[in-house]
């Protein structure tokens, strides 16, 4: 599209996909192209491959990636999963997620009573007037075979896994065919996706599948499913009309002025619309998550104070040592080559959203947002690399294609690997992350107590756990007459469980600082 396509011998620069690419000959004609039958016997008597051989051989690439795939959804679901099985996932929001699917599921409206709740707004609380994530109704048909929020946890793991393909697709394209795995291999253990796993689920699951399909099939010139990646990166969160935004942005300097300009504009006006009509609409706030006092009250004030004012917006992007940090470890596992590709524009709005908000709950990499971005900037960095190869060679410097090339990709996998030490997983490799919690008995016994299909209160490591035979709302203190209550407990707290006893409630369970209460009657 852009000149980024470098071929390499035995190798075709423009596979289409994976299936394509796992069905070239070894000659490297393309994947529609099959090789000649062979003779059952060769020359000199050597007895031609075995189908079972020839088939290995012809789908070698479809293969390997399919592997990749495979191991990096039982990477992510093996975090996710063993931390549901030793209550270490948060109630918030991980429940919220869980109640909206199920609503989905039982095609009714997805509400969300734990958020509702706690932010008194009501038990018929939907969760579009939350975030707009309509996305999270193709997952319904799943909670048919499971509901649960386990459910949504290995439908994550895998989600970002299928990933793998398209970053596998584009990287061969431009830089070659062992570069490919490297780098996908580099994706697939990669800190953003690490920490998103750690944190339970979020819409962010659908996001570098999404991201990966719009970038490889536009940039390899397949403009439908590309289009119809972007579409759905529309219908997953309210803000991610800015990365469509920057995909067109990316598009129009790389030569496709037309539509990268009709997605730029398309991305920003449904950011708007979504924004100011369809979540106030669903009765949600547009501003509770977007608080930007100091440039103003919308993209438009926004935008004028970069314009007017830009030594004060720019100095907001690094004013605070979190978000020195959030720089660094964003630009890093691409070894900061992205900053040479215009794809890394595609990223930057995404960024520059969290940077310049108030909420400093958004400058830091201790939660999912950075999953966001982490594939475009991957992707940018490859793309950057091969520009940066092609500038040393029309300056006449010898030969550094291939082995730049190769020696890029092994550095960002080398990259990827220092940092799961310091990631969530690093608990994959401690033996003591994989032994029961010495309280488990103790919470099994108090959730056995909990009668199906009751409201129940419940604190932060119990909620998963019961949402899905029970409506979970969120134990905040707050008196409301919740029928039950299942809570951890500290010295801190005794006094709030006290209160509870002498406003009709019965202490079912106190053991190791978990108690069980039931309103009397209820």
């Amino acid at each position: 599209m852009d000149g980024t396509a470098v071929a390499e011998p035995g190798d075709t620069a423009g596979a289409q996909a994976v299936g394509e690419a796992a069905g070239e000959a070894e000659s490297g004609a393309p994947g529609g192209a099959t090789a000649a039958v062979e003779p059952e016997e060769r020359p000199g008597g050597e007895a031609a491959p075995r189908p079972a051989a020839r088939f290995l051989r012809s789908h070698r690439h479809l293969i390997a990636v399919s592997v990749l795939c495979a191991l990096s959804s039982a990477l992510n679901c093996s975090l996710s999963l063993l931390r549901f099985a030793h209550f270490q996932v948060a109630t918030y929001d991980l429940v919220i997620f869980d109640q909206a699917v199920r609503g989905y599921s039982h095609f009714s409206a997805p509400t969300v009573p734990l958020r509702g709740v706690t932010g008194g707004l009501g038990m018929d609380y939907i969760q579009l007037a939350d975030h707009f994530s309509p996305i999270l109704a193709v997952l319904a048909p799943l909670y048919w075979l499971h509901d649960g929020p386990v459910t949504l946890l290995v439908a994550q793991a895998v989600l970002f896994a299928l990933a793998i393909p398209f970053v596998w697709m584009f990287t061969r394209r431009v830089l070659g065919t062992p570069h490919a795995y490297l780098v996908s291999m580099a994706y697939a253990i990669s800190w953003p996706i690490a920490q998103a796993t750690a944190v339970e689920f979020h819409e962010v699951a659908f996001v570098p599948l999404l991201s990966a399909i719009a970038v490889e099939r536009l940039h390899a010139g397949r403009r439908l499913p590309g289009l119809l990646a972007v579409l759905g990166l529309l219908l997953t969160k309210e803000d991610l009309g800015l990365m469509v935004a920057g995909i067109g942005i990316w598009l129009f300097f790389t030569g496709q002025r037309r539509l990268g300009a009709g997605l730029a504009f398309t991305g920003v006006a449904v950011f708007e619309v979504v924004r100011k009509f369809l979540i106030p609409l669903a009765g949600g706030n547009p501003a509770y998550y977007t608080r930007y006092s100091k440039l103003g009250e919308d993209l438009p004030q926004m935008l004028w104070s970069a314009v007017t004012r830009p030594h004060e917006f720019v100095g907001m992007l690094f004013d605070d040592h979190s978000k020195w940090d959030t720089w660094g470890l964003l630009l890093w596992p691409a070894l900061f080559v992205c900053l040479l590709s215009p794809l890394v524009l595609a990223a930057l709005p995404l960024i520059l959203e969290r940077l310049l908000a108030d909420s400093d709950n958004w400058w830091s990499t201790g939660w999912h947002y950075d999953a966001f971005v982490v594939l475009i900037l991957l992707m940018a960095g490859v793309d950057g690399a091969a520009r940066l190869i092609r500038w040393l060679e029309r300056r006449g410097v010898p030969r550094p294609g291939h082995g730049l090339r190769l020696a890029y990709a092994a550095a960002v996998f080398a990259v990827a690997v220092t940092t799961v030490p310091y990631r969530p997983f690093d608990n994959l490799m401690s033996p003591d992350f994989y032994h029961s919690d010495p309280r488990t008995e103790a919470r099994e016994q108090a959730m056995s107590l909990v009668p199906d299909g009751v409201v129940v209160e419940a604190s932060d490591d119990f909620g998963a756990r019961l949402s899905g035979r029970t409506t979970v709302l969120w134990w905040d203190y707050q008196k409301r007459g919740t029928p039950w209550i299942v809570a951890s407990v500290n010295n801190d707290l005794r006094g709030v469980v006290d209160s509870y006893l002498t406003e009709g409630y019965e202490l079912r369970l106190d053991r190791d600082d978990i108690v069980v209460l039931h309103r009397i009657g209820a």
